[in-house]
């Protein structure tokens, strides 16, 4: 995969808002963060990179990356799974406001995931449509994995949290025109993450 110089600096960026986040330290400051909302609300946003994360309240993104308001695009939903209005979602903010990085971040313990392994185990584990919804787009991408018997359950539920957030990006580097577009003329790169929420700790996958 080919990097711009331009999704590499913001790349870096992040890396070092993590590692700012795990040592207690942060470059934000709320006086300062006041002003940019009402600077912005006049002038509009110009977020450095936007971010498909899962909706777990231990997973705030513009924390975990020591970032600013303004600095990212996030969009939040149980099991950072694709679907049509997400995709709209980014669709939107790549062509309004240009933003070449794409991070689709996913992290241990995901709820949606265990969810997603208990309905394959129990099909009546699950009586909300919505929340079936959610799962049935899990659960082609981590089945696989459940029928490895050799595996723990803890082994097959880690597996799972990023055979997801491999597939998440897939989808999504195929999802529309638009995004396969800006991606082979090289103006959306789109990488995973996952959060280890016992340590903070923002790991990319290998493409």
């Amino acid at each position: 995969m080919k990097i711009t110089e331009s999704v590499n600096k913001v790349l870096e960026e992040l890396k070092a808002g993590n590692a700012r986040f795990l040592q207690g330290e942060s470059n934000q400051c709320l006086h300062s963060s006041l002003k940019k909302l009402k600077d912005f609300a006049e002038t509009g946003q110009l977020p450095k990179a936007i971010i498909l994360c899962c909706s777990d309240s231990r997973a705030p993104v513009e924390m975990i990356f020591d970032q600013d308001i303004g600095d990212l695009f996030v969009i939040r939903v149980a099991g950072n799974i694709v679907a049509p209005s997400l995709v709209g979602s980014i669709e939107f903010a790549a062509s309004t406001f240009g933003t070449e990085l794409v991070i689709v971040m996913g992290h241990s313990q995901c709820g949606a995931i265990r969810a997603t392994l208990s309905h394959i185990e129990d099909p009546q584990a699950i009586s909300s449509e919505n929340i079936h919804d959610i799962v049935s787009r899990i659960k082609p991408h981590i089945f696989p994995i459940t029928q490895m018997r050799d595996l723990s359950y803890e082994e097959k539920f880690t597996q799972a949290v990023e055979a997801n957030i491999r597939a998440s990006v897939g989808q999504l580097s195929s999802s529309s025109r638009l995004i396969e577009d800006l991606v082979s003329k090289g103006k959306m790169t789109i990488f995973g993450a996952k959060l280890d929420l016992a340590t903070g700790k923002i790991d990319f996958l290998e493409a």
